[in-house]
């Protein structure tokens, strides 16, 4: 692999942090560590939800740019005589995407490794064989030979089970394949947004924020936001991406390296016309290309934000990416640094006026 630049670098420590809903702990601190320089204040909800406070015009609104710190993962339940480790899911996983694959269980005594495991298709039925395997019937093997040596190794009820995936720059180097762009992503366009407003006017107050417990809820946007009490939310995610084999237009039409998708409607919100109409033009003003994307089921933190207090003007931009909620994805370079230049130029625009002429669009 090429020798990673500043931004790479800044994605592979996001991507690699351990982070299930729940307990975000580890990927709080590398994304701390990264906006700090550009922010006048930096602090926590009591969720766990990190608050990076940028003042452009300390009477100006107040902007929320939200990703979302937790990945999906597992939790350890129980533990049989043999050692062998069952779990709870984390977030939506799909059956078929869990088996063989590599975990690393958060232990008292440190990261113990895991392999999810099942009934070997040799001995089953042929009728079974047909069927994918259900997870009560999984469990991980970490080479235990009894629960007293499970417990030995630190592994114990409630301890969190992530998957493991080293970030790869791919062959096209634009391409990049991570565990958990889902969404480190959105905290690496929250960390770059206050990096280009460092030294730039801007008529307003914005909060970059990594909230907690999205992928089981929209939780953690919603202590973010009340704390915030923003004017104006923008929900910064990952979105589906369609330009793989079988997927037609119809089921979802958005290419790799296009430009960030502008969300239209999702389970947990429509987006507001007014933000909307003000980000696509601000996006042609700079020919910043964008997609069109609209979700039928599920949703993003501005699902949370745009309903709090008295309601907050709220749009979600998300990167096309392959293969989430899976142990890789993956997503191009251009479309995250897009979203970046969309939300910033936006951001500029967003004074007193503008955002009182949004309300009432």
């Amino acid at each position: 692999m090429a020798k990673l630049d500043e931004t790479l670098t800044m994605l592979k420590d996001l991507t690699d942090a351990k982070g299930i809903s729940g307990n975000e702990k580890e990927a709080r601190e590398v994304m701390q560590k990264y906006i700090s320089p550009y922010a006048d204040e930096v602090y926590t909800d009591n969720l766990g939800g990190l608050i990076a406070k940028k003042t452009g015009d300390e009477n100006g609104p107040s902007i929320m740019v939200a990703g979302h710190l937790d990945e999906i993962g597992f939790m350890v339940t129980r533990i049989d005589e043999k050692g062998f480790v069952y779990f709870q899911t984390i977030g939506g996983w799909w059956n078929q995407v869990m088996l063989a694959q590599r975990v690393t269980i958060m232990g008292t005594k440190g990261d113990v490794t895991g392999v999810i495991g099942s009934k070997p298709p040799h001995i089953l039925s042929a009728e079974a064989r047909k069927k994918p395997v259900d997870i009560k019937d999984m469990f991980i093997d970490i080479g235990a030979s009894s629960k007293e040596e499970a417990k030995e190794f630190g592994v114990k009820p409630g301890d969190s089970i992530v998957p493991y995936f080293e970030f790869t720059q791919m062959n096209n180097e634009k391409l990049l394949m991570a565990k958990a762009w889902d969404n480190r992503i959105g905290c690496a366009i929250v960390i770059e947004v206050l990096k280009q407003l460092k030294d730039t006017e801007h008529p307003n107050v914005v909060y970059g924020v990594g909230t907690v417990q999205e992928e089981v809820g929209l939780r953690g946007a919603k202590t973010a936001a009340h704390t915030i009490k923003p004017d104006i939310g923008f929900g910064v995610d990952v979105g589906i991406a369609g330009d793989m084999p079988g997927v037609s237009d119809k089921d979802a039409d958005s290419k790799l390296g296009e430009g960030p998708q502008i969300v239209l409607y999702d389970a947990s919100m429509i987006s507001h016309k007014g933000v909307r109409d003000l980000v696509l033009a601000t996006a042609d003003e700079n020919n910043i290309p964008y997609q069109y994307t609209s979700i039928a089921a599920g949703g993003t933190d501005s699902g949370s934000i745009h309903l709090t207090a008295n309601g907050v003007p709220s749009l979600s931009i998300t990167v096309a990416t392959r293969y989430i909620h899976s142990h890789a994805a993956i997503l191009h370079r251009d479309d995250f640094e897009n979203a970046v230049k969309i939300i910033v130029e936006t951001i500029k625009k967003l004074d007193a006026d503008t955002v009182k002429d949004i309300v009432l669009s």
